[in-house]
């Protein structure tokens, strides 16, 4: 779909000095104070009576701020071939097994259960799209999905563009990435890993013949866009150790890929490059962007052989996205158009939307900030995170009071209507509609305990149909569930969302199990999404809850400032204060609370098992970030570079003491842990293996309970765990076994 890019930036940083700090005061013991066991590898235990031992090796992580034992580094192995790293996993999974046999039937009925909610022979609703309607469907029992269109209306003939069955075959991972239509629609450019590790090849079929087209593209980010002459390919590379996309390349359809010519290369290896087109279809946009920072290069479309132009200059701070249309570039920036009376580009934290004309027209120059009009203006008590261009028309996604929500507005009159919701806890998406002359806005409309659906509202008549409501099979019924908005008082005294959903014959008076989920970082706001694999655990009494703690985008920018760099520890805080405030209110029981995170939110699990283990029943960490000081030291693994911004440059003493004061391989002590389930893949290239592995063999090591810590690696995938949708479901089944048997459920 041909969309704006909407980045996601950060304004000033404001550096508090701290010293280094230990969150857990309880810490007697610690892993320097205990001594070296050069294990031999036959001592790792095979099997089903204890759990993996990994050995020990004295190994320092030097910098110049302190060095750091650690003993457990020889895990680390980046071609992911060192037999005793791989024996050690090995045993991890073995003994994880030997634990679920026990519940084998359970998860067995669990994955039938969850499995039997799904209408198998799903499709997505089409989108019109140069003539053609667009749109992806899966057949029953196929793991993978198929993509397709119809020429004219629904009722012509189909053609499938992609089988993902077929292309996977008995691949034990596959993925499609990114795919992209020529503008003539003949040629199709597609991506596809069948690895995990999100490096992909991009191959192109002859969509008249729906014969493959030589010329594979091996080892690149997936990131592509066609020029309007139907025969060139925009497409970036990566860096082959770091995966950072720093290079764009064009490409000519049926030439040798090896004589692409580079078009440019970033520098500056904090910055992601991505290349998109904007809806008009006039321009090419080649986009840099850092946490903090943007910079856009236009390209007109027609002339792929030609120089990309500056847009506006990378400037600290200042971050923006640009899309076209009749004439006008529409800006969507955290800095407003010059005040006549300073002539200074004030800032905003929450964003507004500018406009300036087209660089054809004469005297135009669209990246002078002088010359860019205000259309809507910055609200403190409004984030906008993104609009939708129509003819005279603009949806606009904003948050406020801490939800998701759609504004449309009128571009000739200058008013604008806010969309009605039905529910105290909902979410509302922009779906894109790639046609600019299309009179109708397609949204998602979500909440906790109904179904998604998908909505067409006209822009003319303010007409409104449902156009899809998610079919769950069984005996659901919406009924029976309820959702509350409330508010928890943190330790500072500002006040923190949660979303909250529970059967309604489920007590509210302490007693019931309680699970609760939270991400906190990137700015990444934690919806309350409709998910009906969440009812196997409502059936079962189960209240669930998200924590829209800081470190996301819930109440605004500043949600996100206050929860990262030297004010990270709120995002730990936040989750327990949330925590606190669910079981006072009695939401849940005070023995029986669970917590589940990913990625950073294994980050927030690895923190708050540190910091409050007492808190918690159980514990599920997928894919967590939990060696932090020891990654963001080293420039050399992926991601590293480009998050200095959101987590700092351990390089400067201040950001080294802070983050070492949370690190939760670093604070792991000698004290009681709940029971813990943590999860990776062998190839994951945004968590690397080694850190959740690191940080269960010294759990294991430092650990004094005997609750269970299990440990599963999946072989052959990466940061999304297994790609079957089939497959993913075993997963969430073995999720709930385990929590479920914890609670007594």
């Amino acid at each position: 779909m041909k969309k704006s890019q909407i980045i996601g930036v950060v304004i000033v940083l404001a550096v508090v000095l701290v010293s280094a700090r230990v969150l857990n005061n309880k810490q007697t013991t610690t892993e320097a104070d205990m001594p070296i066991v050069n294990a031999p590898t036959q001592t790792i235990a095979a099997a089903k009576t204890a759990a993996p031992i990994a050995k020990r090796i004295d190994a320092k992580i030097e910098s110049e701020h302190g060095t750091r034992a650690d003993p457990y580094h020889w895990l680390r192995d980046d071609k992911r071939e060192n037999p005793e790293m791989l024996a050690y996993l090995s045993a991890e999974n073995d003994y994880k097994k030997a634990y679920f046999e026990r519940l084998s039937g359970r998860v067995a009925d669990l994955t039938k259960e969850l499995r039997g909610r799904i209408k198998e022979d799903e499709s997505t609703v089409p989108t019109l799209d140069n003539g053609y309607w667009y749109y992806t469907r899966y057949e029953q029992g196929q793991q993978y999905p198929i993509m397709a269109r119809r020429k004219g209306t629904m009722q012509d003939s189909e053609q499938i563009l992609l089988d993902g069955n077929a292309l996977a075959g008995d691949s034990a991972y596959f993925s499609i990435g990114n795919m992209q239509v020529s503008p003539d629609g003949n040629t199709l450019a597609y991506a596809v890993d069948y690895v995990g590790r999100r490096q992909y090849s991009i191959k192109f079929k002859n969509l008249q013949t729906n014969a493959e087209i030589a010329g594979v593209i091996e080892q690149v980010s997936g990131d592509m866009v066609w020029a309007a002459d139907n025969q060139t390919l925009f497409y970036t590379n990566e860096d082959e150790e770091t995966l950072l996309p720093y290079q764009l390349f064009r490409h000519t359809l049926g030439a040798d890929p090896k004589s692409a010519t580079l078009v440019y290369q970033e520098k500056d290896n904090t910055f992601y490059l991505s290349i998109s087109s904007t809806k008009s279809e006039r321009y090419l946009v080649m986009s840099m962007n850092s946490t903090l920072t943007s910079e856009h290069r236009i390209l007109r479309a027609d002339d792929p052989s030609g120089e990309f132009k500056m847009f506006r200059t990378r400037e600290r701070d200042v971050a923006y996205s640009i899309d076209h249309m009749d004439g006008q570039f529409y800006i969507l920036s955290n800095i407003a158009a010059l005040n006549p009376a300073t002539q200074k580009s004030e800032k905003s934290d929450n964003f507004q939307i500018l406009t300036v004309q087209d660089s054809a027209d004469p005297g135009a120059d669209p990246g002078n900030a002088k010359q860019w009009q205000t259309l809507v203006p910055h609200d403190a008590a409004v984030f906008i995170e993104e609009f939708e261009l129509f003819n005279g028309k603009m949806a606009i996604a904003l948050r406020s009071d801490g939800l998701a929500k759609i504004r449309v507005l009128d571009l000739a009159k200058q008013k604008s209507e806010l969309i009605k919701a039905d529910d105290p806890s909902y979410v509302m998406n922009i779906l894109g509609t790639p046609d600019l002359a299309s009179g109708a806005l397609r949204y998602r409309y979500d909440s906790l305990s109904a179904p998604g659906q998908v909505f067409e509202l006209d822009l003319l008549s303010g007409k409104r149909v449902q156009l899809k409501q998610d079919a769950i099979l069984g005996e659901f019924d919406a009924s029976l569930y309820e959702s509350q908005y409330l508010h928890a008082t943190a330790k500072d005294g500002t006040q923190i969302p949660i979303s909250v959903v529970y059967k309604k014959t489920t007590a509210l008076d302490g007693t019931a199990p309680l699970y609760v989920y939270a991400y906190g970082s990137y700015g990444a706001s934690m919806d309350p999404y409709f998910n009906s694999n969440r009812l196997s655990l409502l059936d079962r009494g189960f209240v669930y809850a998200i924590a829209h703690i800081r470190g996301g985008q819930e109440m605004g920018r500043k949600w996100y400032e206050d929860g990262k760099l030297l004010k990270k520890i709120n995002t730990f805080t936040d989750f327990i204060d949330v925590t606190d405030h669910l079981v006072a209110q009695k939401f849940g029981a005070k023995d029986r609370v669970f917590a589940m995170g990913g990625s950073a939110g294994g980050l927030l699990m690895g923190a708050i098992v540190n910091m409050a283990p007492e808190k918690y029943k159980g514990i599920v960490a997928h894919v967590p970030f939990v060696d932090v000081v020891s990654t963001m030291l080293d420039e050399s693994i992926p991601l590293t570079t480009g998050e200095f911004d959101e987590w700092g440059n351990p390089k400067t003493k201040v950001y080294y003491d802070y983050m070492l004061s949370y690190s939760p391989y670093d604070q792991v002590s000698a004290q009681s842990y709940p029971a813990m389930l943590v999860t990776t893949g062998l190839h994951d290239s945004q968590v690397q293996y080694w850190e959740p592995a690191k940080w269960v063999a010294k759990l294991r090591h430092m650990k004094t309970d005997s609750n269970p810590l299990l440990f599963k690696v999946n072989m052959e995938a990466g940061h999304g765990g297994r790609s079957g949708r089939f497959d993913r479901l075993s997963e969430t089944a073995e999720e709930f076994a385990f929590v479920l048997d914890l609670a007594g459920r």
